[in-house]
């Protein structure tokens, strides 16, 4: 072998060793840098579970008169949202109040503060109000009544005309109440 041939067999053997060591230091960080993201992911999990809130909501069934067997609650109380049953104008005996739609409006929204109160609630958190009208054309009286016991601001509110109601009532008004944190 020649001088020439022995350099160029040493330039060979650094070339090959050079890149037998760029592989091995290239695995090397590829190595460590699936280790970091997977540490950083570990970190990431953990911090996202510790303080991750509660999302599921303990529900809460308002009973005023379990007696009656009927097979829906008056309100349920979901978090810190209150939906109530729609309320008749009954009194406290289950009678229609006597009267007409003016009577019969009181008794449902004094049943509605019933509810509200028996859940912890006040008539200030009232958020939405469905009214039943067994006949539109007393919309004017009901409305009358409801303006005058709603505190402001009125939450948002629907009436509708339905063929009939229960108990041959009047009126029948369901509620959604949500409490300030």
């Amino acid at each position: 072998m020649c001088a020439d041939s022995n350099t160029l067999i040493r330039r060979v053997k650094e070339y090959i060793h050079l890149s037998q060591r760029g592989t091995e230091m290239k695995t090397t960080m590829q190595t460590r840098a699936v280790r970091l993201f997977i540490f950083a992911f570990a970190i990431t999990l953990t911090v996202g579970f510790t303080s991750q809130r509660v999302y599921c909501q303990e529900r809460k069934a308002i009973n005023l008169s379990p007696a009656r067997g009927l097979p829906f609650s008056d309100g349920i109380v979901a978090g810190n949202t209150l939906y109530i049953a729609g309320q008749e104008g009954t009194d406290d005996s289950g009678k229609l109040a006597a009267g007409g739609i003016g009577p019969e409006t009181t008794a449902a929204l004094d049943n509605i503060q019933k509810v509200l109160k028996a859940a912890g609630f006040e008539l200030k958190d009232i958020v939405s109000v469905t009214v039943y009208l067994a006949d539109i054309h007393e919309f004017p009286d009901m409305n009358k009544v409801y303006k005058g016991v709603m505190p402001d601001p009125k939450p948002a509110r629907a009436t509708v005309q339905a063929a009939a109601l229960v108990n041959n009532a009047r009126i029948e008004i369901s509620a959604i109440a949500v409490k300030q944190k």
